[in-house]
C-alpha cells in the first residue's frame, strides 16, 4: 500500500490504494452495512487511472509502446482523461474516440490533457463505420506508431483490478465482505476484483448493474445477443451495445437492471445525505442497492462492498444541471430543481 504522508514524484503514484467509506443515511432503511469504493480520490478521479496505468506500463514492458508512440483509445470519458494523463507524464500522444453521450465536461477536459479528441455518434450500431469503435480502430490502422489500448477486449483491463482494486477491498473489509456490487461496462472492474475476491471467498456474492437499453443482463441469463434489447439510455459507462471481451460473465452471480431518471437523482441524493459528490454510474450502482434493499434482499449480518467510479465534476452539464434535469423529464412533484434552494439577494 502507498503511504500518503510523503512526497511523490508524479501523480501516477497515487494511483489506487483508494478509500472505503461507510455509507450511513442512503441506506439506513436495509439491513446490513454499506460501505463505498470511493475511486475518485484516484488523482484522474476515476477507477479507470487503474487499467490506463497497467496497461501502458505493461506495453511498455513488453516493447509493444515505445518513445514517440500514439495511443489511440476508445472511450466514454473516464478512460480517456486517465490515458491523456498517463501519456501528459510518459511523454506520448493521445488520440481518443468519444461517445456524444459523453458529457461536456469530460469532453473539455480531455482537450485541455492535450488529447486529440473525435466525438462520435452514440445512437449506432458498434459496426458502423462512425462508431467510436470503429473510428478507434480506423485511425489505429492508419496511423503508424501508435496503439490501441482496446479497453472492451483486453484482458490486461481485468488484470488490473485483479492486481489492485480486489485485494485493496479484502484487506479493507479484513475479509468480512458478503457482497460486492459495481456497474458493468466495460466490465473490468467487476471481472477483476471479484475473480480475486472470489479466489479468497467463493461465497461472496457479486451482483453486477447493468442500464435499461443495454444487451448485458440477458447476455449473462441466456449467452445469447440480443440486438432487441438496445435503445438509447443516458448513464455513460454503464451496460453496451456489444458483448466486452473484458467481461468475465462466470465470476458475476446476477445482474440488476436500473433506469436513466432513478440514477441520476440517487446521484444527487448521495450529495445530500452522505456528503459524497460522485458521478452518475454511482448514482446507478446506489439505485442497484435500493431496489436489492426493497426486495428485502440483504440480512443484518451482511457487509456490502459498491464501487462509486468517478468524481461529480464529470457530470456538471448533466445530473447535477437542472436545466438538463428538466429537460430530460426528470422533475416531477417528488423531486423539484435544486435551484429552488437558491435565493438572489437584490
Amino acid at each position: 500500500m502507498k503511504q500518503r504522508n510523503k512526497v511523490f514524484n508524479n501523480v501516477l503514484d497515487l494511483v489506487g490504494n483508494t478509500p472505503l467509506v461507510r455509507l450511513n443515511r442512503i441506506t439506513s432503511d436495509f439491513k446490513g452495512d454499506f460501505y463505498a469504493k470511493i475511486e475518485a480520490f484516484n488523482p484522474g478521479q476515476s477507477s479507470k487511472d487503474r487499467i490506463a496505468l497497467y496497461i501502458i506500463e505493461q506495453a511498455e514492458r513488453q516493447g509493444i509502446l515505445k518513445p514517440g508512440d500514439t495511443i489511440i483509445e476508445t472511450t466514454s470519458g473516464n478512460t480517456g482523461f486517465s490515458l491523456a494523463m498517463v501519456s501528459v507524464i510518459k511523454g506520448y500522444d493521445c488520440i481518443l474516440a468519444v461517445s456524444s453521450k459523453s458529457s461536456t465536461d469530460k469532453i473539455d477536459m480531455l482537450k485541455n490533457l492535450g488529447a486529440k479528441v473525435y466525438v462520435c455518434p452514440a445512437h449506432v450500431s458498434a459496426d458502423d463505420p462512425r462508431s467510436y469503435y470503429q473510428v478507434a480502430k480506423r485511425l489505429h490502422s492508419e496511423m503508424k506508431g501508435s496503439v490501441y489500448i482496446n479497453q472492451y477486449f483486453n484482458q490486461l483491463n481485468i488484470d488490473a483490478h485483479y492486481a489492485s482494486t480486489g485485494p485493496e477491498i479484502w484487506e479493507q473489509t479484513e475479509g468480512k465482505l458478503t457482497h460486492l456490487i459495481a456497474c458493468s461496462g466495460t466490465g473490468g472492474t467487476i471481472s477483476g476484483t471479484a475473480k480475486y475476491l472470489k479466489e479468497q471467498n467463493p461465497n461472496i456474492k457479486v451482483i453486477g448493474v447493468d442500464a435499461f437499453g443495454s444487451v448485458i443482463k440477458k447476455y449473462h441469463e441466456t449467452r445469447e445477443f440480443d440486438e432487441k434489447e438496445i435503445y438509447p439510455y443516458r448513464i455513460e459507462g454503464l451496460g453496451k451495445n456489444l458483448i466486452p471481451g473484458a467481461t468475465d460473465f462466470d465470476v458475476i452471480d446476477e445482474f440488476v437492471k436500473v433506469n436513466d431518471e432513478d440514477s441520476a437523482h440517487t446521484a444527487r441524493e448521495i450529495a445530500k445525505t452522505e456528503g459524497m459528490f460522485v458521478g452518475y454510474t454511482s448514482g446507478a450502482v446506489t439505485q442497484a442497492v435500493k431496489q436489492l434493499g426493497e426486495e428485502k434482499r440483504f440480512k443484518k449480518e451482511d457487509y456490502v462492498v459498491v464501487i462509486f467510479p468517478d468524481h461529480g465534476s464529470r457530470y456538471m452539464s448533466k445530473v447535477f444541471s437542472d436545466k438538463w434535469m428538466n429537460d430530460q423529464g426528470f422533475f416531477d412533484s417528488i423531486h423539484e430543481e435544486s435551484s429552488q434552494a437558491i435565493e438572489y439577494i437584490k
